[in-house]
């Protein structure tokens, strides 16, 4: 059996999890890879759409719609006597001389970035960060610099991406396996509650097909931007109910091999 029929199986058959017990670990491995790789999609999908976006909309952005503007000797100059403050794709963006605009007053938005008389401020998922020119000793920063390095950036956003993407789908992997073990290691309980005779491999390679189901509907419900209400408990619970039932499949009789 492939790795996609087992993928198919895993999704509504504990009689077949329970037989996937003694397969290579190799094969255990490759499915853990794979159905990671299903996890990320959405998420590699959407960061690919939004870098490619931002930095095209970034740099349209500075070109038509932003003031000339230069830091140097720890202040920000511009040809503008009011602060410019413009919003693309839900980021307010600010360039501000003038002082009016203060740090406090950037931190009420929930993502921006700013560019204000004498420090820049950047807002992500409403934490702020700030850092004064002062602190970088001959700092001199243009638009045209700026419009530049974004021009750079945007060459490389292949590159880039490719990255993130590996950086993602890495850290992901780490976590299933991570979250594999956790639930072998519950699964000696559950063994012992259903009063059968396994050993943690055994359980390692079942627990790792009980994640089937509940990575595929959190997968189609962040590829629907769905928000699921105590996901994390919510998944806990699909896993190791699962891996109960997978338990119950295997005769009580039976011996280890």
């Amino acid at each position: 059996m492939n790795l996609f029929k087992q993928l198919v199986k895993s999704i509504y058959s504990p009689k077949d999890i329970a037989s996937f017990r003694s397969q290579g670990i190799g094969r255990t491995i490759a499915f853990v890879f794979l159905l990671t790789l299903i996890s990320v999609l959405p998420s590699i999908i959407y960061l690919s759409s939004a870098f490619s976006s931002g930095i095209g909309k970034t740099e349209t952005l500075l070109q038509k719609e932003a003031p000339d503007f230069l830091i140097e000797d720890g202040q920000l100059t511009a040809e503008t006597d009011v602060p410019v403050i413009m919003n693309k794709n839900n980021i307010t963006f600010i360039i501000d001389p003038t002082g009016a605009v203060s740090e406090e007053d950037v931190s009420e938005e929930e993502d921006a970035f700013a560019l204000l008389k004498d420090r820049f401020v950047i807002v992500t998922g409403g934490q702020t960060e700030t850092s004064s020119y002062s602190m970088m000793p001959g700092l001199v920063i243009s638009k045209d610099d700026v419009s530049g390095f974004i021009e750079y950036i945007s060459g490389l956003k292949g590159v880039i991406i490719t990255i993130l993407i590996a950086i993602v789908y890495l850290f992901s992997s780490v976590m299933s396996f991570i979250e594999v073990s956790i639930a072998a290691f519950i699964g000696l309980l559950l063994k012992n509650l259903a009063g059968r005779e396994l050993k943690y491999g055994q359980l390692w390679r079942m627990a790792a097909y009980c994640e089937t189901l509940p990575t595929l509907f959190f997968t189609i419900m962040a590829a629907l931007k769905t928000n699921v209400p105590n996901s994390f408990g919510l998944n806990w619970l699909v896993v190791l109910f699962v891996l109960f039932l997978a338990i119950n499949e295997i005769p009580r009789a039976e011996k280890n091999s």
